[in-house]
């Protein structure tokens, strides 16, 4: 899941502009362990497992908003409920700064504007993209079959997939501009046959994010709104003079956005709560240690507090890996986020064998599991807790995130214990029915289910099974004679 929290510069910040690291070096911050013979590129042998060569400090700083943020979150929510668009125009100056004339709402004329302001390698770009996630959700929606089946003669019970009939979708702004989150989830929603999807996304800096709305566009948005925030699910949640009622929201956003899908949901669906991204990276003594340093920090750069973690068997890849970090981070223009994630939510850790490496992973149930072993594959048996599976060296997690076809939003802490990622099941009803075309069938199930309620006390739910039985079969039932209008 993609994470946005602000993060001011700081004097650790300013030292990196100015050309020297802040970031001490690995032995500087943990020490050298002592070198262990045996160790060097093949299996681990100790037996105090798991060794952890780089840790989490013991208390973790607390990178969220200081405010008390389920409190105002409730204002807003409060304030837009009865006041409608005026609070929803507050909100907006307040946050974003932003308060056009013409409204929230962008025209079709207007969009068509902005798009021919974007690089077309850029839309060549969006389009192929779009026709990834395309293909894959609609190969998870032609899994997903409507069916009835016949359960004895004259009973009949079927199942449909019904599309959601009005979805908001809410793209990010903030830190990073993330229009691959219009692919995610106003593309995967009109996959599933939502009739009427409605996108909101900030305005950055003042400025209409353009890419983001060429990409909002192309995924398919009806109706297109520059609005940011919780005044944007807010109203998309209760709606106001302005902008329809949703049924669903779907997106990742800040601490402000998951909160306000908390405090809304069962007024409205919601698809699931966002954290901190995650990664988390199974290696073994094969796997190079560049790479995984590299694809670490690929995703240490969405925040402060993503966590980052390498399990391995191999304790020269694990240290390899730690110094490769400490080399790349200099040279990374997003070093500030990405190396206070590293420092402070970092993790290598050393086990036995790959066997404790899955089992160890599965604890997690991190939102993105890399796999750089030999045989990748493995891990779809051999594990069951997390976001997404990227298998093998050639396969990466920004993939994920952004081009190859899969969704990237994604359960975090550990939240991929109980559920998948967004798809286009989630935009879709499962809905089931029932009908009995013999009298036969209907007089017995009558009968079952009339002994069935009185065994709970629901004398009401037993009388519908008694007349059935009663009219069907011809049983006789005392209160029937007794209630039955001459």
């Amino acid at each position: 899941m993609i994470s946005h929290r602000a993060c001011r510069l700081s004097s650790r910040a300013a030292l990196v502009l100015r050309g020297r690291t802040p970031f001490p070096s690995f032995q500087a911050t943990w020490g050298r362990l002592p070198y262990q013979p045996g160790l060097a590129r093949g299996l681990a042998t100790p037996s105090d497992f798991p060794k952890y060569l780089k840790s989490k400090p013991a208390v973790t700083p607390d990178f969220g908003p200081k405010a008390d943020v389920p409190s105002i979150v409730k204002g807003v929510i409060d304030d837009i409920r009865q006041n409608g668009d005026a609070a929803v125009r507050k909100y907006s100056q307040q946050f974003d700064k932003w308060d056009p004339n013409a409204g929230f709402k962008l025209s079709r004329e207007k969009v068509d504007e902005i798009i021919s302001q974007v690089d077309p390698q850029i839309i060549s770009d969006i389009k192929e993209v779009q026709q990834n996630v395309r293909k894959f959700a609609q190969a998870q929606k032609d899994h997903l079959q409507d069916f009835e089946i016949e359960m004895s003669p004259g009973v009949h019970l079927g199942q449909r997939n019904i599309p959601i009939a009005s979805v908001g979708a809410y793209i990010p702004g903030g830190r990073y501009p993330l229009l691959a989150s219009a692919h995610m989830t106003i593309l995967t929603a009109k996959v599933a046959g939502v009739p009427n999807v409605v996108a909101c996304t900030p305005p950055i800096a003042g400025q209409i994010p353009a890419n983001t709305v060429a990409a909002m566009h192309l995924a398919g948005a009806d109706h297109i709104y520059l609005l940011g925030g919780v005044q944007a699910v807010a109203a998309m949640a209760l709606g106001t003079e302005t902008i329809d009622v949703c049924d669903f929201i779907a997106g990742p956003g800040n601490a402000f956005v998951a909160e306000a899908k908390k405090q809304l949901f069962g007024n409205i669906g919601i698809d699931l709560l966002a954290g901190p991204t995650e990664v988390l990276i199974v290696a073994d003594e094969k796997a190079d240690p560049y790479m995984c340093a590299v694809d670490l920090l690929s995703q240490a750069e969405h925040g402060p507090d993503t966590p980052a973690v390498l399990i391995t068997n191999s304790e020269q890849v694990g240290r390899e890996t730690i110094q490769h970090i400490e080399e790349l981070l200099p040279n990374l223009s997003t070093r500030e986020l990405a190396g206070t994630s590293w420092t402070n939510f970092g993790e290598v850790i050393l086990v036995r064998d790959l066997p404790s490496a899955y089992a160890l992973a599965d604890q997690y149930a991190s939102e993105h599991v890399q796999i750089l072993t030999e045989n990748p594959r493995e891990a779809l048996t051999a594990m069951k807790n997390y976001g997404s599976l990227f298998l093998g060296a050639n396969t990466c997690v920004s993939y994920g995130d952004k081009c190859i076809g899969t969704n990237h939003v994604l359960p975090t802490r550990k939240a991929a214990k109980y559920t998948g990622g967004l798809w286009v099941g989630k935009y879709l009803k499962t809905c089931t029915y029932q009908e009995v075309t013999d009298d036969q069938a209907s007089g017995r199930l009558g009968e079952l289910c009339a002994r069935s309620a009185r065994a709970e006390n629901f004398e009401g739910h037993a009388r519908s099974g008694d007349l059935r039985a009663h009219m069907r079969l011809g049983r006789k039932y005392d209160w029937i004679e007794e209630s039955k209008p001459s």
